[in-house]
């Protein structure tokens, strides 16, 4: 599977697990949307309050880890499983949050783009591991 591929699976999926590491160490888990902003290229974006603690645990660390999953169709089809491994980085530059804003978005950020405290997270990716019942398989990106 190339990337080209495996952008198709993650275009279709909305949600995934973030993990991050908590100040004791231990894993923070919470999902989070792409809400629809997604050619995935290696690197996926988030919306989200500037005062949380995912922020704060990416100031300490930024490595992070995302998992998507897509259950198997109706029709039989195996649906497959993704792990990315990658680097945050938080972004307070409105121009970028007007370039990934999304409708919708306003559920969650009342006043748009303008919303106080609104910061969007960019994660690299570094490592893809994917499985989908029929093939699994390791993508580097790091140095490619």
């Amino acid at each position: 599977m190339n990337m080209e591929n495996l952008s198709k699976y993650i275009r279709k999926i909305d949600f995934c697990m973030m993990c991050t590491r908590r100040e004791d160490g231990r894993i923070a888990t919470r999902p989070m949307s792409n809400n629809g902003d997604v050619e995935y290229d290696g690197d996926s974006w988030f919306f989200t309050y500037d005062d949380t603690s995912k922020i704060s645990e990416i100031n300490r660390d930024r490595s992070v880890t995302l998992t998507f999953s897509e259950p198997p169709s109706l029709l039989g089809k195996p649906g497959i499983f993704i792990s990315i491994d990658g680097v945050a980085e938080i972004i307070r530059d409105r121009s970028y949050f007007a370039e990934h804003w999304t409708n919708g978005l306003d559920h969650w950020f009342p006043d748009g783009i303008e919303t106080p405290g609104l910061a969007l997270l960019k994660v690299s990716a570094e490592v893809i591991q994917y499985w989908d019942g029929e093939e699994n398989g390791k993508i580097n990106l790091v140095g490619s």
